[in-house]
């Protein structure tokens, strides 16, 4: 396959929408017979029955699609469920779980500084948490899921990875005290200006 080839190929596994030939060539910097050319060869390596893929013309431009046969078994995996991002709310009580588990409620607001109910409640919801029993003061504890180790590659809670990796050496917390000083005497210096 030619290198136009390939690159066309490639920007039309980016984009979101059918790309016109007059565009490609703009991007690529090739002319338009050319780019004619390449698309030609993509269609014959794209040849219906050749791949699971197809290269179509649609909506005055090019695109790459899916092969029919593939529908059934495509519909299927698109219809699974798919965890929407967490919040960094949701992502701070995730690790406050995952590394402080069995943790109650009143002790992961403790740590985070604020009500932790809106997220523990959603991460309920998700299936990453669940309770784990009741603490000597009648708290619900909590505890990551299987989904929670599917979900980040884990074995047991055990296998996350050490805290202390992260801890700044004295040297390090004094270099990054010293860089933010600085960058507050430079702003403090701009806005007195």
């Amino acid at each position: 396959m030619s290198e136009l080839a390939r690159i066309v190929e490639a920007l039309l596994f980016l984009a979101s929408e059918p790309v016109d030939a007059g565009e490609l060539a703009q991007v690529t910097g090739a002319s338009e017979p050319d780019v004619a050319d390449a698309l030609a060869e993509l269609a014959g390596a794209y040849a219906p029955g050749e791949r699971g893929l197809l290269l179509r013309e649609a909506a005055g431009g090019w695109t790459l699609a899916s092969d029919p046969i593939a529908e059934d078994a495509a519909r299927a995996l698109l219809a699974k469920p798919r965890l929407a991002t967490l919040t960094p709310a949701q992502l701070e009580t995730l690790a406050i779980v995952a590394y402080l588990q069995p943790v109650s409620r009143p002790e992961i607001a403790r740590i985070r500084g604020v009500n932790a109910d809106s997220p523990v409640a959603s991460l309920l919801d998700r299936n990453l948490i669940e309770e784990s029993g009741r603490s000597p003061f009648g708290a619900v504890l909590y505890r990551t899921t299987t989904l929670f180790l599917k979900l980040f590659g884990l074995d047991t809670p055990s296998s996350l990875p050490d805290p202390s990796q992260w801890d700044p050496t004295p040297d390090e917390e004094r270099a990054l005290r010293e860089r933010l000083l600085a960058a507050g005497e430079a702003r403090a210096g701009i806005a007195a200006d």
